[in-house]
């Protein structure tokens, strides 16, 4: 699309196909009103119940639709790619369009964000989930947009000083190349802003997994006790309940940490 193609489009075959239909809803009315005008004379009913057969069989073909050739599917299929691609021009990347530096930090950026919106802590609302939701995807949308940016000039860059160049040549394009150098450090920035998020969340979501656990072990306590009561070793169970509850208790607080921690980590991407 950005080199001038536009699908192809046989319009003489697509008014072809709006006129059969045209000529089939008409034959269809037709053949329904001449039925009713039918029925009231009893001596022509064969006729308008051939009639009304008719009208709902034309009927019946409109609801069914025409059959669709492979060439029809793919054209209607590259059509909807066209309209879609110029509707939202402006608003999206390709990825074949960057070099392997930037799709490398582009799949850390997006595997970074994937692993926070689908964390538990995240879906259980204990992080700021509708924030997450508006903050993420926009840094996303920015990281990918200026790693688009900066893979066709480090690309036009190089061809610019592919081979041998005079030294003012190189006077001039090694500030240039400093100036690629310091935009991809702030886009790694991003990235392992992101990054740290992540594992802020990831360690949040390790300590609820654990609390959960704890606390189903501790939800079946009385069965343990009753159990070891019958059997005469109730003693054994006195210190293993408080270390249980002090497991609980130490698991809460990391949990409660690490969410302040995921927290202060995602203020640091409004930056």
């Amino acid at each position: 699309m950005r080199n001038g193609w536009v699908p192809s489009r046989d319009r003489r075959r697509v008014l072809a196909r709006t006129g059969w239909k045209i000529a089939r809803v008409m034959a269809a009315l037709g053949a329904l009103v001449m039925a009713l005008i039918l029925f009231d004379a009893t001596i022509l009913a064969p006729f308008a119940l051939v009639m009304l057969g008719l009208s709902l069989l034309f009927f019946g073909s409109l609801v069914k639709g025409d059959p669709v050739s492979e060439g029809d599917r793919r054209a209607a299929a590259e059509w909807k790619v066209y309209e879609q691609a110029r509707d939202h021009q402006g608003k999206y990347v390709l990825l074949d369009r960057f070099d392997d530096a930037s799709i490398r930090l582009m799949r850390r950026a997006q595997i970074a964000v994937d692993s926070v919106m689908s964390s538990t802590v995240n879906e259980e609302g204990l992080l700021d989930d509708a924030r997450n939701a508006v903050m993420l995807p926009a840094q996303e949308w920015e990281i990918a947009r200026l790693l688009s940016k900066l893979s066709g000039l480090r690309v036009e860059h190089k061809e610019l000083v592919a081979g041998e160049v005079t030294p003012e040549v190189k006077a001039v394009a090694e500030p240039l190349s400093r100036a690629l150098d310091s935009s991809e450090a702030a886009v790694i920035a991003r990235v392992e802003a992101l990054e740290n998020y992540a594992l802020h969340v990831a360690e949040a979501e390790r300590a609820y997994r654990a609390q959960h656990q704890i606390e189903q072990l501790r939800a079946k306590l009385p069965r343990y006790e009753e159990l070891l009561a019958e059997s005469g070793a109730e003693d054994y169970i006195e210190p293993e309940i408080a270390r249980l509850s002090d497991d609980a208790d130490r698991l809460e607080q990391a949990l409660r940490r690490s969410v302040l921690s995921a927290q202060d980590a995602f203020r640091y991407l409004e930056k």
